[in-house]
């Protein structure tokens, strides 16, 4: 009775709009599975490369296995389908009891009759103009849209591993600038404290180099909490805990590429004929092809044979007659049916416009999204061609800002330069190292971008 109880609660609606509802009993009785046992194992002590982590993730990302389960549905549905071309054999065992009047001369008899018989039921469809044919291709179609958007999922996977990737990279690129900034900043700091003890800076000089210390400092600190989030967020896309520690490369030691390997039209041009999520609507507009003929079908009649063979026994008495037992005999019942549906309220006549008009959403849908991959893929080349341009500007930046900074340092040392001087080099240098850390991501998330929308990633020559 308890328990009926905690069921009928959970299930009424909010007793009222101006507080939450009281979820107690709910959350009793739902409760989130924990998380199942990964198959990785990270080494704390390893760097992982990108193409390791990659790997990783499609091995252990749950929405991999929620689209192969998907497509192994569809597949079993072909396989149902399919079927349909078979006949149906049945193995039945019919007993029975009857008992009636029967009018026999001036009186009814009591008849009685008993009986027993094992049988063989076949049901089969002969011809039905093309009608299984056609949900077979459907199904066949379907499997196809779900093996597409299988790929698709890995493709998803895939750049959500190298986005988080090179997300977590750039926080740690920042991070290390920050360290080497306030290194900078405390170096001046420190030139600026010796030299007020000799009289040859002021009191403001000093408070300016330890103002820009401090502000180094808390850059640092934000960038390192930064570093911590970009871990969690790229162990969940690798499908692992957030908790997990494991160790990446630098950005320093990748190598960045100097050009784009194909042209736009290229591009444009793979993304066409390889996007897997264009593929999966060009094989739904082919299901929904299938089903306008399949539901045409239904306008034609179905030939079919169906029957049963097998034993019998029987028992029969009339009257105050004695008992009478027939001996096993063998009946057989076979039948050709030829049905054909004349009228039925025209439900045939609107289920084909509604299988007409599904197909041609269908084909405004690939129409719709072919636009959409030659945009997508027009805008990644635009910004990593961008980002191409940037990544070696930002590096002459920082080259040109290295070197003023020491100048002015060391002009500084001299006298010859003022506080404000070297700590604008230095904010510079900052800025610099900002840059080129952040152009050198940007170019490798707009490379990895391009190839996302082109299809590149479920294609890769290497791991």
């Amino acid at each position: 009775m308890l328990a009926a109880e905690g069921l009928t609660c959970a299930q009424n609606p909010p007793s009222a709009p101006d507080h939450p509802w009281d979820s107690s009993l709910a959350k009793h009785q739902l409760k989130v599975p924990p998380r199942p046992a990964s198959t990785a194992v990270l080494d704390p002590a390893k760097v992982y490369t990108l193409s390791e982590l990659v790997n990783i993730a499609e091995e252990n990302n749950p929405d991999t296995r929620v689209a192969w389960q998907n497509a192994k549905a569809r597949a079993a549905d072909l396989g149902i389908a399919k079927s349909t071309l078979y006949p149906t054999l049945a193995a039945e065992v019919l007993a029975g009891t009857t008992r009636e009047g029967i009018f026999f001369g001036t009186s009814f008899q009591r008849q009685t009759v008993e009986t027993f018989s094992p049988v063989l039921a076949l049901d089969y469809i002969i011809f039905d103009f093309g009608r299984r044919s056609e949900k077979i291709s459907i199904s066949r179609n379907n499997l196809l849209a779900a093996n597409f958007q299988f790929n698709d999922t890995h493709r998803r996977v895939i750049f959500g591993v190298m986005q988080t990737y090179y997300h977590l990279l750039d926080t740690k690129g920042l991070q290390d600038a920050a360290e080497a900034n306030l290194k900078n900043a405390q170096t001046v700091d420190q030139a600026a404290e010796a030299r007020l003890q000799v009289g040859l800076a002021t009191l403001p000089d000093v408070l300016e180099a330890r103002s820009a210390a401090a502000q180094a400092d808390y850059n640092l600190q934000a960038a390192i909490g930064a570093s911590e989030i970009a871990q969690g967020d790229l162990a969940t896309a690798l499908g692992i805990s957030p908790t997990v520690e494991f160790q990446v490369e630098s950005i320093q030691t990748i190598k960045m590429p100097d050009m784009i390997g194909d042209a736009v039209e290229t591009s444009i041009d793979k993304a066409l004929a390889q996007r897997p999520d264009l593929l999966q609507r060009v094989a739904d507009l082919r299901a929904t092809s299938a089903e306008v003929k399949e539901t045409q079908r239904d306008f034609f009649p179905t030939l079919s044979i169906d029957g049963n063979a097998g034993m019998a026994r029987a028992y029969g008495q009339q009257g105050q007659m004695p008992r009478v037992y027939a001996p096993t005999i063998n009946p057989w019942n076979a039948q050709l049916t030829l049905s054909w549906t004349l009228f039925d309220g025209v439900a045939r006549e609107k289920r084909l416009q509604r299988a007409q008009a599904d197909q041609k959403q269908a084909a405004a849908t690939v129409d719709s999204i072919r636009d959409q991959v030659e945009n997508q893929v027009w805008s990644a080349y635009s910004t990593a061609r961008t980002a191409l341009r940037q990544e070696k500007a930002a590096a002459a930046l920082l080259e040109a800002a290295t070197e003023s900074y020491k100048a002015a340092l060391e002009s500084y040392n001299y006298g010859v330069r003022s506080q404000i001087d070297v700590v604008s080099a230095q904010r510079t240098l900052a800025d610099a190292r900002t840059a080129a850390v952040t152009a050198r991501t940007q170019l490798l998330t707009g490379l990895a971008a391009l190839s996302y929308q082109t299809g590149d990633l479920l294609y890769a020559k290497t791991p």
